[in-house]
């Protein structure tokens, strides 16, 4: 281990080799989600009048700054607003579409956008749909029922409904979710791991029975402080494992304490989580000698807690309205270094996280906020994505790193460098994302490329002095990239210089 910095700088050594890899990318792990929630969808993606909205009330702007993200996938309608969803009630002419109470979120559903509207909007952003079941006030016939109405070609009462409805082709959704954090007593419909486990396989069953070729998510815990935790993720893969292609997690990361260096080393927690049920994984599949390979679709997180204890408030206390402003996290400097952070330790887990949707899209904890009649803007958090989005596919490099760590409450030894490297044969490019958790050191870091030949090297870099700095309506790009200067060729390879607490992409051709 290198030595602890001296002066204003700390050294660190990093190995790429072309030898030595974690595997390929799949694209899903730079997947969204959106839920009926807030102004996720009425007045986030959908806005009939808006001067930007299309001929069927999509937003423009929005469908601009989601593209621009490259996002592949994106989970629909929840969340936990699916546990007590009737998918029905989205479906014919949007002037007979009942309201309902949702019991989730103590709201008014106006059921204006259903599959069809999501659908079309789906292709307009360039993404692909990520549908889930509701197995919560509901079970196997609605789901089934759901999966006939979305992908059967024609000549059932389903998929002949699908066609009055104006939709003849079939939408054909590849990925289904079944049910939505059911470990979780606040879910509607609530379950035992015994119960779920067997409610899961038989739907997964009749599912199967209509497409054998669908991939499907079985719920694992919500998060790692849950007690059942990570005994359901035994008990309900034991349960399901011959029919499941993926078990689901998700983690929300806080900083009410406000310390930045506890903070960042928060996805340390998140590797452990995956490490563990990875573990599991393999336990189930050493048990059931099975050569089915299940993996993780880790489809819910983010940076979550600057309004979530007021908002917690305000839900239990109102009375029912039509997408209120809730959960929208105003995200700061501070943010980009998380959630860089996250989606380092993904690519480094994409072995076995193959499926990753950063919730949520629009308004509702976002990394895009918009003003109802006024503009859309990209919130910090949307630069480390899309920037991963975009350069941190192909293949993921298992990097040899030697930097000085520090101790923290969640994890020993956590790396001041917080570093990521892919290699896209394609474009002919190996990219780094690295992270400098240091408040005052700056990083000089000795890059060795090993089966690489570097013909040149770019630099981008998110840094601001204020760590509480933020994007607004009226200043849209407080934080965000700009072109750096740290990124040289050297002997072996490159020679980086990383500005304390500060967000670097570092792209090499090759």
């Amino acid at each position: 281990m290198l030595s602890p910095p001296v002066g204003g700088h700390m050294k660190a050594r990093v190995t790429a080799s072309a030898a030595y890899t974690i595997g390929d990318i799949d694209k899903r792990l730079y997947g969204s989600f959106l839920e009926h929630l807030g102004r996720a969808i009425y007045t986030g993606i959908y806005e009939p009048g808006h001067p930007e909205a299309d001929e069927q009330g999509m937003r423009r702007d929005v469908i601009d700054l989601v593209r621009a993200l490259d996002t592949p996938i994106c989970r629909y309608p929840g969340g936990n607003f699916v546990s007590a969803y009737n998918w029905e009630d989205g479906i014919g002419p949007q002037e007979s579409r009942p309201k309902r109470l949702d019991l989730a979120w103590r709201t008014t559903e106006s059921n204006q956008v259903g599959i069809h509207e999501f659908a079309d909007w789906a292709e307009k952003a360039g993404t692909e749909m990520m549908l889930a079941v509701n197995l919560g006030s509901r079970g196997l016939d609605a789901a089934r029922a759901f999966v006939e109405y979305v992908n059967h070609p024609g000549g059932t009462y389903w998929s002949d409904l699908r066609i009055r409805n104006g939709r003849r082709t079939p939408w054909n959704c590849r990925l289904w979710c079944l049910g939505n954090e059911m470990d979780g007593p606040w879910q509607i419909g609530h379950k035992s791991a015994e119960e779920y486990g067997h409610l899961a396989n038989e739907t997964a069953k009749a599912l199967r029975g209509l497409d054998p070729t669908l991939e499907l998510v079985v719920c694992g815990s919500s998060h790692s402080n849950m007690p059942t935790y990570p005994q359901w993720e035994a008990t309900v893969l034991e349960a399901t494992y011959d029919q499941v292609d993926y078990i689901s997690l998700h983690m929300y990361f806080e900083n009410y304490e406000k310390n930045t260096q506890e903070y960042l080393a928060l996805p340390a927690k998140l590797d452990r989580y995956i490490g563990t049920v990875a573990g599991v994984i393999d336990y189930v599949k050493a048990k059931r000698r099975s050569k089915r390979q299940v993996r993780i679709s880790f489809d819910e997180w983010n940076v979550w807690y600057h309004n979530r204890q007021q908002d917690a408030e305000r839900v239990r206390t109102w009375d029912w309205p039509e997408a209120p402003r809730l959960l929208e996290d105003v995200y700061n400097f501070e943010d980009v270094l998380q959630v860089g952070c996250i989606l380092n330790t993904f690519i480094r887990r994409s072995d076995v996280v193959r499926i990753a949707c950063i919730a949520q899209l629009v308004n509702v904890i976002a990394p895009i906020m918009t003003e109802p009649g006024g503009p859309a803007w990209r919130q910090t958090i949307y630069w480390p994505f899309m920037l991963a989005s975009k350069h941190g596919r192909g293949t993921a490099l298992q990097l040899a790193v030697d930097v000085p760590s520090y101790d923290a409450a969640v994890a020993d030894r956590v790396p001041w460098l917080d570093i990521a490297g892919t290699h896209d044969a394609d474009r002919g490019t190996l990219t780094l994302f690295a992270i400098n958790r240091h408040a005052s050191e700056a990083i000089e870091a000795e890059v060795a490329l090993e089966g690489f030949a570097a013909r040149a090297v770019d630099h981008t870099i998110i840094r601001h002095d204020d760590l509480e700095a933020t994007n607004t309506m009226e200043a849209p790009d407080a934080v965000s990239p700009r072109k750096g200067n740290g990124a040289r060729l050297g002997g072996r390879g490159l020679e980086l210089t990383l500005p304390p607490h500060s967000y670097s992409m570092i792209e090499v051709t090759l």
